[in-house]
């Protein structure tokens, strides 16, 4: 009975009377539909009251205008909206319940929890480079647009900040890695945790050097094994270097860290290694990672004037000091040359390496080179003495801003161990026999300043100034720190 009072009203739209008593009984149909006492439908009930007083109002009013139909319209069917959200969210929805426990049910049986689902839909931010129309198909429920409006989390701000510092050791690499954590240690400010991924055979040693170090409130670290994805672990392992290609993974394996600054182990830190994480705060709202250029001089370049695949800007990237916003690399979804679709960074990496891999000569750095050159925006590019190279004064000084001290020594082709570039490997030797402990005055800088002058006959050697000057800075502003302290 009430369906046929309901159909009627359809053709009842004449009069004001009409009309008011034909929504009066759909409300009553809608009412005796299945919605027990006290349910939500009685709370949509006590909505009606002020509705039909202002539908009443509109057609005394506007006199059945074509506009005033027209908001008559929209009203009703805002007022059916209404009541369709409520019974869904009250007692009567039972028959969808049953069906979002089944759904649940298929995705749990499928290895993916309510807690994963939660999780997974949280990990995805939308921006203008990630619409919500582009996520991955299974992330959003009923609401896609709200959901993944919403999604995104600001990150929480913590009293004392820990710096997270990462590095790859392979083979011969021991001695290197601990006087690049040595010259970390010396000058930060901040807790420190070390990431060490490295051999299984290097394990032990790692570890007896790090516990002699007697400053359990300045540093933690961990180390990881040599990890791979199955597919293709040889082939990743040999890329370039051995183990340097761990680093491309390092989002994936340490999903617990916020923000993280990756170096190679041929890196000195000549200022504190606050100083680059600063950089961190600096990044706009599309950046996720910060590098400096692989070339200042387009002339002397590698990429510009050999690379067969894309690079990023005009001369390309150094990957040797890398910081990352780890959280914003794996919410990310990348352009490519692959696909339409943009990827994600795990889902990315292996493409990229089956189509370049005949391609590329620094393996790792390259593949980041092709992601940045189809994402420009992502990038930060710090300057030049933030990793100062030998390619920076071997064929005369091109790094402008290392005027001013280097920040950070990156002592690539293997300069620590050889003749050819003797300004970089007194730097690295001061660093190595410097003992915990000592004065730094008179047993890191003074030994190193006596040695520069010997390296004149070479170009980065007639510039040998700059290689002290910043670390002058750097010794006296941490003894006035500690001056302070007392």
């Amino acid at each position: 009975m009430h369906l046929q009072e309901s159909h009627s009203c359809a053709h009842a739209f004449h009069t004001e009377h009409t009309s008011l008593a034909c929504l009066h009984t759909s409300r009553l149909a809608l009412r005796s539909a299945s919605a027990p006492e006290g349910s939500a439908w009685e709370a949509a009930g006590s909505v009606w009251l002020p509705v039909s007083l202002t539908l009443r109002y509109l057609l005394r009013v506007m006199r059945w205008r074509p506009v005033a139909r027209l908001v008559l319209l929209c009203l009703v069917c805002g007022f059916c909206s209404l009541l369709y959200g409520f019974s869904q969210r009250g007692g009567g929805a039972s028959e969808p319940a049953v069906s979002a426990r089944t759904s649940l049910s298929g995705v749990r049986r499928a290895g993916l929890g309510s807690g994963r689902l939660q999780q997974r839909c949280q990990d995805f931010s939308v921006s203008f480079w990630n619409p919500y129309w582009m996520l991955p198909a299974g992330i959003c429920g009923k609401d896609c647009f709200w959901e993944a409006a919403f999604r995104y989390k600001a990150p929480v701000k913590h009293g004392t900040e820990t710096m997270h510092l990462a590095v790859v050791a392979c083979g011969d690499r021991l001695e290197e890695t601990i006087t690049m954590l040595k010259s970390a240690l010396l000058f930060s400010k901040k807790l420190l945790q070390f990431h060490i991924f490295a051999e299984d055979q290097l394990h032990y040693d790692f570890k007896a050097a790090l516990n002699s170090w007697a400053f359990p409130e300045k540093f933690k670290y961990t180390l990881y094994p040599i990890t791979f994805p199955l597919e293709n672990a040889v082939e990743w392992k040999k890329l370039f270097k051995p183990c340097a290609s761990q680093r491309l993974f390092l989002p994936l394996i340490l999903t617990e860290v916020d923000s993280l600054l990756y170096v190679d182990t041929d890196i000195l830190f000549l200022r504190p290694l606050d100083d680059i994480w600063s950089f961190l705060g600096g990044f706009n709202a599309t950046q996720i990672a910060a590098m400096a250029p692989e070339h200042e001089e387009p002339r002397i370049g590698w990429y510009n004037r050999f690379a067969r695949h894309p690079y990023y800007g005009k001369t390309g990237i150094n990957s040797g000091v890398m910081l990352m916003n780890m959280t914003r690399i794996r919410k990310k979804h990348f352009k490519n040359d692959m696909t339409t679709v943009r990827l994600h960074w795990g889902d990315l990496l292996l493409p990229l390496l089956k189509k370049y891999k005949l391609n590329i000569t620094w393996g790792d750095q390259d593949l980041l080179n092709i992601m940045f050159s189809h994402n420009p925006e992502s990038l930060f590019v710090f300057p030049c003495q933030w990793n100062y190279r030998p390619d920076h004064c071997i064929y005369g000084s091109n790094c402008h801003e290392a005027e001013d001290g280097i920040f950070i020594l990156h002592g690539n082709r293997g300069v620590y161990h050889d003749r050819k570039q003797p300004a970089f490997r007194a730097v690295y030797e001061a660093f190595r026999n410097y003992s915990f402990g000592h004065d730094l005055r008179q047993s890191l800088l003074y030994p190193l300043e006596l040695e520069m002058p010997k390296t004149a006959h070479t170009y980065c050697g007639r510039i040998h100034e700059i290689f002290t000057k910043q670390l002058t800075k750097t010794i006296e502003e941490l003894y006035r720190r500690q001056s302070n302290k007392r």
